[in-house]
């Protein structure tokens, strides 16, 4: 399994494909080193946790569910659209519901942080994902997520893997400049209050490139 390489034309599939064939093999912590960059960044920008009410949004195997319960959330939830990836987050003793970042099946104004790792490069409609995280937020809420860094994007690095029949695949990623996130996060009224570019500090083609990026914003 490879991140953020170059590969050789893998076979492109949609998140919902992709994640299906790659469940299986995906670890619920970082297992691999640009992984390792994204969650030390994403832990440095989370506000205190203790008593709060924390939603892991796209949470995947749950990567961020162990560790938000483990920093003393009061509440917390993880959503994600991918079936064979929640059968992989069960494990973990956490709540979990189906959902999409599109269509977040919660009410308004319920949690105090949003978490989400990772995903956001996964939809085309960058605002349409952070109208939801804005409108689940309580007022004074925080959310912090990350995206494959575009740097990476447009020089062609992969999110790939290889599927349960030996085949390579690839996640399929769309774009987003800095610029589209300043535009998302202002369209779904949350001001940008950090943001984190973690270089590649180890042996790579690209060491000293930014791998993520990683946004912290805020909601009045």
């Amino acid at each position: 399994m490879s991140w953020f390489r170059r590969r050789s034309k893998p076979v492109e599939l949609d998140a919902l494909d992709a994640y299906a064939q790659w469940a299986g093999a995906y670890s619920p912590e970082a297992h691999n080193p640009l992984m390792a960059l994204e969650e030390q960044a994403m832990v440095e920008l989370l506000p205190p946790l203790d008593g709060r009410r924390v939603l892991d949004l796209a949470c995947g195997s749950g990567r961020y569910l162990r560790r938000i319960k483990d920093d003393g959330a009061a509440r917390t939830l993880g959503v994600d659209l991918s079936p064979a990836m929640l059968a992989r987050a069960v494990a973990l003793g956490q709540p979990l519901a189906r959902g999409d970042m599109l269509h977040v099946p919660l009410a308004a104004g319920g949690w105090d942080v949003v978490v989400c790792g990772l995903a956001v490069g996964h939809v085309a409609g960058l605002a349409s994902v952070l109208v939801e995280v804005g409108r689940v937020l309580a007022a004074g809420g925080t959310v912090v997520y990350s995206d494959f860094h575009p740097f990476g994007a447009l020089a062609g690095w992969k999110r790939s893997f290889r599927g349960r029949d030996g085949r390579e695949y690839s996640a399929r990623h769309h774009i987003h400049l800095y610029a589209d996130h300043q535009a998302a996060c202002q369209a779904a009224g949350l001001a940008i209050n950090a943001v984190r570019e973690p270089r590649i500090d180890f042996e790579h083609p690209y060491r000293g490139f930014p791998a993520v990026l990683v946004i912290r914003a805020g909601k009045p």
